[in-house]
């Protein structure tokens, strides 16, 4: 497989044309744009065949919170293969090759959006918690008082939004990604019915929260909020109040669960709306995807980010990294398989070794990394995943680590 880095002027032709074979070049005007916007935010390497790209993977830098810390991210932002080039092997190993470099640069932690559960497996990858997604009537929102009126938010104001997510409130499993680009991206990837409505902190003062908002439908919607930010609970309650006002005309709107929000709790009789809206275009109610995966990169780095705030528990791991089968020999970075002695407390370690006085935990990295992020438990672990372990070991490990249910907050 012959690898280079991606190349805006021998590439972008072939990138547009693979990108159109697989369905996700749209033929609105702003397309071409934000898939050129896209592919420059971070690194872009592509596989040849006849000297031509058939195969194209992205990785752009950001930050995972885990509990009250930032770690460094390496996200896997597009993988892309020509019709030609299916099945040979192109994006799993050039995925795998992008993986280690980022490793190698200091990324702790890496992730994407998978198009469907299994293939990322293979390379270390474990699914990430359901991310919830509530379509409603905004008329029947409740919450209380006048809306304040919002300014008109456009494409060129893309690094004041992208400036107000990154300050954003956020939860355990929030990703922040760095390049601008990304975000520029994703609001031109709206297209021409797409806008946006935030308020700033005072008059002049800096962008503070907003929606980003498709109209699939400019009369009666349903509207589509694809991302939003906020400092705090008021600044919510701000944007669903200017939301609740579009329900003069507006019937249906979708949005992401807010992290750490029960949504159902500010919606009026969100099960009576969901029985009269049941053959619907679009019904009302909850829809639940676990439509991500990640893998730790960097294990001692992450192992010690996790602090219990009581009781302590040792155990070996003897950890299988399945990417090393992906790997060229060249990587320098060769997964993080192996056998450790990991040691839980208010100061956690993870060393190299064997401890024949402790209990043994045997897992896949996607495994490990699920329970390391919270997003499942070891005892379901053990049930459909790689991870195998002592029953009292697997109960304590599930008594222990009360992590909170990660959630991205940002689309890969």
């Amino acid at each position: 497989m012959q690898v280079r880095r991606y190349d805006p002027e021998r590439d972008r032709g072939a990138v547009h044309r693979i990108w159109r074979e697989i369905g996700w070049l749209g033929d609105e005007g702003t397309a071409r744009e934000a898939l050129d916007t896209w592919v420059s935010a971070g690194d872009a390497h592509v596989a040849l065949v006849s000297g031509e790209a058939e195969c194209l993977v992205l990785t752009s830098p950001g930050t995972l919170r885990y509990l009250d810390e930032a770690l460094p991210f390496a996200g896997v932002t597009g993988v892309a293969t020509g019709r030609i080039a299916r099945k040979q092997g192109f994006a799993t190993r050039l995925t795998a090759a992008a993986l280690a470099e980022q490793a190698a640069a200091g990324a702790a932690v890496a992730g994407l959006g998978m198009f469907d559960q299994g293939f990322y497996d293979r390379l270390g990858m474990g699914t990430g918690a359901y991310e919830h997604t509530w379509a409603f009537d905004p008329a029947r929102l409740r919450v209380s008082g006048r809306p304040r009126m919002p300014r008109r938010l456009s494409v060129a104001d893309a690094a004041e939004v992208h400036a107000a997510r990154l300050a954003r409130w956020r939860a355990h499993g929030s990703l922040s990604m760095l390049p601008v680009e990304l975000t520029k991206g994703e609001m031109l990837e709206g297209g021409e019915k797409a806008f946006g409505l935030g308020y700033a902190d005072g008059e002049g003062g800096a962008l503070s929260h907003f929606c980003w908002i498709r109209a699939e439908s400019q009369e009666h919607g349903p509207y589509r909020i694809m991302f939003y930010a906020y400092r705090n609970g008021n600044e919510l309650l701000d944007l669903l109040r200017m939301v609740k006002a579009l329900g003069d005309q507006v019937d249906r709107v979708t949005m992401p669960e807010p992290p750490g929000i029960l949504l159902q709790d500010l919606i009026e009789q969100p099960f009576r709306q969901s029985r009269i809206a049941g053959q619907s275009r679009v019904p009302v109610g909850i829809r639940a995807s676990a439509y991500w995966q990640c893998r730790i990169l960097d294990v001692t780095s992450c192992v010690s980010r996790l602090r219990l705030p009581t009781g302590q528990l040792a155990f070996n791991l003897e950890l299988v990294d399945p990417i090393v089968d992906y790997l060229p020999e060249s990587s320098g970075w060769r997964g993080i398989g192996g056998d450790y002695r990991v040691d839980l407390g208010a100061e956690s370690t993870i060393v190299r070794g064997h401890d024949v006085r402790l209990p043994t935990l045997k897992a896949g990295v996607g495994a490990f990394s699920r329970l390391w992020l919270g997003s499942a438990t070891a005892y379901g672990l053990a049930t459909t995943d790689r991870l195998q372990g002592p029953d009292d070991l697997l109960a304590q490990l599930d008594r222990l680590l009360r992590l909170p249910r990660p959630s991205l907050d940002w689309d890969l």
